[in-house]
């Protein structure tokens, strides 16, 4: 059975994801536990190049759990056409095209393949029928500036997994792409 590629991300009502650190004002029992349960199944990760660098100076000094213990210890693919400058355990450079990467790389054996905070990424992906869900924390604010997950996409049907609210009014929903 091919593994699954899923995308996660904090999105604004508005569909903004970029800085989520700006909206996301709450945080709940809840949210954390659907985070944990996700990383639980994941053993690799694929960053755009942004996100690699931001997080590569954040994460390897975090205490933030279980997070900092999933990604500093997990096989992370950046898609870049430049050598990495951060030295950051487990990550390598994508040195082919992204979607043929992913392609093969969801033909390998093991665990859920997940995107994390690299909206380019994600919508590359997506565009080429290579992400099977999405996992969403829908923050209760409208942010109107910012880059938007799902713009300059093709249509695409989503399949509701699950929906919850979390107590502080987050919507927890994860998505199948039906493909």
């Amino acid at each position: 059975m091919p593994r699954k590629v899923v995308a996660s991300y904090f999105l604004s009502l508005d569909g903004v994801a970029e800085d989520a650190d700006k909206f996301l004002t709450g945080w709940d029992d809840e949210t954390d536990a659907v985070g944990a349960r996700l990383i639980e199944t994941q053993d690799a990760v694929v960053l755009g190049r942004r996100t690699y660098d931001e997080w590569a100076g954040f994460w390897p000094t975090s205490d933030i759990q279980p997070f900092t213990a999933f990604i500093n210890a997990v096989p992370k693919y950046v898609a870049t056409s430049k050598p990495l400058e951060s030295a950051w355990s487990n990550a390598q450079v994508i040195d082919s095209d992204l979607a043929e990467f992913v392609r093969h790389l969801k033909e390998q054996p093991g665990g859920d393949i997940g995107v994390h905070g690299s909206i380019s990424v994600t919508q590359t992906l997506l565009a080429a029928g290579l992400v099977d869900e999405l996992s969403l924390v829908i923050v209760p604010t409208i942010v109107t500036t910012g880059r938007r997950l799902l713009d300059g996409l093709p249509g695409i049907r989503l399949e509701t997994i699950t929906c919850t609210t979390s107590a502080s009014g987050h919507l927890l929903v994860d998505y199948r792409v039906v493909h």
